[in-house]
């Protein structure tokens, strides 16, 4: 028999383990765009919490001039989901005209704009609470606009 011929059996362990590594990888791998569909639900904790400047015009001018400059592009300007940069998207941009929209609390916007998922980036660094509460502030406004 010549060793250089022949290959160590392998164990029906190794096999399945070898398989069950592959098996972890490739969830790992669609884990992400599963998640993305999935519905995006804020914990309760942040879906009571309340906008301090809700209704205010003040606010909703603050929260305008960073929305067209930071949301818009994929959001839209009048909030649709329909920004130039919203068709290389999946899933699409929030439209923030419809009832669904229109039927979350301020904290739960407040928290996906924090928190961001996929494409949407978390706003939790790049501005301050009170900016973010402006941006809600003024997403409030585009409700109810055809």
């Amino acid at each position: 028999m010549n060793p250089s011929n022949t290959k160590a059996p392998v164990s029906k362990f190794a096999a399945l383990a070898a398989g069950t590594s592959v098996i972890a990888v490739l969830a790992a791998i669609a884990a992400p765009a599963f998640a993305e569909n999935a519905p995006w639900v804020a914990p309760a904790s942040a879906a009571a919490k309340k906008n301090p400047f809700s209704g205010s015009a003040q606010a909703a001018a603050s929260g305008k001039q960073i929305y067209m400059t930071t949301c818009a592009p994929c959001h839209g300007a009048t909030g649709r989901g329909d920004g130039p940069a919203a068709a290389a998207l999946n899933p699409k941009p929030a439209n923030y005209t419809t009832k669904a929209i229109a039927a979350e609390s301020d904290g739960s916007l407040f928290w996906k704009l924090s928190e961001g998922r996929g494409a949407m980036v978390p706003f939790k660094t790049a501005y301050s609470e009170k900016q973010r509460w402006e941006l809600i502030t003024y997403i409030r406004t585009l409700q109810g606009k055809k």
